[in-house]
C-alpha cells in the first residue's frame, strides 16, 4: 500500500477544458511570426543549394559524360517507343528468315 500514497486524487482535469483557469487559452501568432519563417524557409533553401555546388567535386569530363550517357538514354527510350509489338514482330521475323538454318532441328531417323 505504500507505493499508493504519491497517487494524485481527484477528478481528472483536460486541457482546453472551462474549469481549468488559464490553461486551455493559446496565444495567437503574429504576422510578424510567419514572415520569419518563410525568410528561414527561403534561406535554408539557399543554403542548401550552394552546399549542392560545393559538394559537387566532379570534373567537367565527368559530367559531360553523364550528360552523353543521359542523352543516349533517351535516344534509346524513343527508339524503343516509336515500333509498335506488331512491328517489331514483323522485324524479328525477317531476322530470323535471313538466319541460316544451321541451327534447326535435325531429323532424328537415319533411313528417310
Amino acid at each position: 500500500m505504500a507505493d499508493y500514497e504519491a497517487v494524485q486524487r481527484g477528478p481528472l482535469r483536460l486541457k482546453g477544458s472551462g474549469g481549468a483557469l488559464g490553461a486551455g487559452k493559446r496565444k495567437k501568432k503574429k504576422a510578424k511570426d510567419k514572415a520569419q519563417i518563410l525568410e528561414q524557409i527561403v534561406s535554408s533553401k539557399k543554403q542548401e543549394e550552394e552546399k549542392k555546388r560545393g559538394l559537387d567535386k566532379r570534373t567537367p569530363a565527368q559530367v559531360a559524360y553523364e550528360k552523353m550517357q543521359e542523352k543516349r538514354q533517351m535516344e534509346r527510350i524513343l527508339k524503343k517507343a516509336s515500333k509498335t509489338h506488331k512491328q517489331r514482330v514483323e522485324d524479328f521475323n525477317r531476322h530470323l528468315d535471313t538466319l541460316t538454318e544451321h541451327y534447326d532441328i535435325p531429323k532424328v531417323s537415319w533411313t528417310k
